[in-house]
């Protein structure tokens, strides 16, 4: 078993790291880096910038079958293009292959927040929207207008993670998202960019959505159980609400759904004064324990989160575990993560760059649990303790999750869009229950007692 160890320290060491990197991909892979080959050394991939930003790297070889050589070559040149986000451990991955083993990734224990943030809001809007994944929901002369104005600042930002989270998926897959502009007519609209039946992802959907209006009754009835005292004019109350959702659904079941979303609302009030807040979170749904996972995403999370306020993780990982928690069934989702809602204090601009620091996490907490477990063989058991394990992922999000409930009490909202969260393929079977002492009854006690993960 070969371990390579690669650790950036200064800029003498790094030069030695690469170097040292680019003659194992020489004599591992059997192409020389030259012109002649068109294999050019590691140091030339477009990427390779961004491996001096991250830290305790280790890669360990692992027999477990899978593609050809040149395949898993292709795809490192794949991954090593990929979004400036994507962590070292996952852009290098598939760089140490040798023979017909490929090389797993144990993930860095810290992640570089400055290369996680989503780019900054400075810069010229239009060259910014070139980038995404669409055009804006919002017409780009009207965010020129308002460049300041927090809606605009919103939207940018969360066109920007959608366009990052979907590259950055596309390059472990090799497939393309489909993107689906939509217009509400009640006002607004969206972006709902999904990719079904892939190699990696059985279904990955990544929906930008900017609505305005008058909230129905319904709708309202909601805002005011959770404590918003709001004063409609004639029974009206003019909303506006943006914000981008994900759930990535893979085929691997050693591979973890994920989830995120975060959003932004402002409601006018009879006297004409705005009530807004902001609310989200990411959270894991593991079929198999690994608690090199859950330290890691946590860990980044918490990262994230203790910019901010060193109470952000403790709190908000308590109240995810509350949230996405199946009553009827006496246990929760997933691992957790963290969530928030209703959160504006202590001022707008504090929050939101709270919310900008979690958005720019979704790729590196994620990218590196894939890229881990990337080619894990599996058998007809474990595929199918993942299906009726999404069949939970299922009940939680049409009977509990607040966002389906929105969006359906919402005038015009796109149901295409709203249950986007649902997987391909689920499965329900009558009175199961794993046996004891398997892997499957060990998960189901992670479930059933929430632990601390960091």
């Amino acid at each position: 078993m070969a371990t390579i160890v690669f650790c950036t320290v200064n800029r003498t060491a790094q030069s030695s790291a690469r170097r040292c990197l680019n003659a194992h991909f020489q004599r591992v892979s059997g192409v020389r880096a030259c012109p002649s080959t068109h294999s050019p050394p590691l140091t030339s991939f477009p990427g390779a910038r961004w491996f001096s930003r991250f830290t305790g790297v280790r890669f360990v070889s692992h027999g477990t079958a899978g593609r050809s050589t040149a395949g898993r070559i292709r795809r490192a040149a794949l991954a090593l293009s990929g979004a400036a986000v994507v962590t070292a451990a996952a852009a290098t991955a598939v760089l140490v292959a040798n023979g017909n083993h490929f090389q797993r990734a144990e993930m860095a224990t810290r992640v570089s927040q400055s290369s996680a943030e989503p780019e900054e809001e400075e810069g010229d809007i239009l060259e910014r929207c070139r980038g995404f994944m669409s055009p804006p929901v919002t017409d780009i002369k009207v965010l020129q207008g308002r460049k300041e104005d927090m809606k605009t600042r919103m939207e940018m930002l969360i066109m920007q993670t959608q366009a990052d989270f979907c590259r950055a998926l596309e390059k472990v897959d090799g497939g393309k998202f489909h993107v689906d502009r939509w217009k509400r007519k009640e006002g607004g609209g969206g972006i709902s960019c999904v990719m079904q039946d892939g190699d990696v992802f059985e279904k990955a959907g990544v929906n930008v959505s900017v609505v305005f209006g008058n909230l129905t009754e319904e709708a309202a009835k909601q805002m005011t159980s959770r404590g918003k005292v709001l004063k409609g004019k004639d029974g009206k109350l003019p909303f506006c609400a943006m914000g981008v959702s994900s759930v990535i659904h893979p085929k691997n079941p050693h591979i973890p759904t994920v989830h995120f979303n975060y959003r932004y609302f402002e409601i006018e009030e009879e006297d004409g004064t705005k009530q807004w807040w902001f609310g989200g979170g990411t959270d894991l749904t593991p079929v198999y324990v690994d608690k090199e996972d859950g330290f890691h995403f946590h860990n980044t999370l918490k990262e994230a989160c203790d910019k901010h306020h060193s109470q952000y993780y403790p709190e908000f990982k308590k109240w995810c575990d509350r949230y996405f928690y199946i009553r009827h069934r006496g246990e929760t989702r997933g691992i957790g993560g963290i969530f928030f809602d209703d959160l504006n204090s202590p001022n707008q601009e504090e929050v939101f760059k709270f919310v900008k620091s979690c958005a720019g996490t979704v790729v590196p907490c994620y990218l590196p649990i894939v890229q881990k477990h990337l080619n894990d063989s599996f058998t007809d058991e474990e595929k199918n303790w993942q299906q009726i394990r999404r069949g939970r992922y299922v009940e939680f999000n049409l009977v509990y999750d607040r966002g389906v409930k929105f969006g359906l009490a919402t005038p015009g909202s796109r149901i295409e869009s709203i249950l986007m969260s649902l997987p391909l393929t689920t499965r329900w079977e009558y009175m199961h229950e794993p046996a004891k002492g398997s892997k499957e009854a060990e998960m189901m006690e992670v479930f059933r007692n929430p632990k601390e993960w960091v």
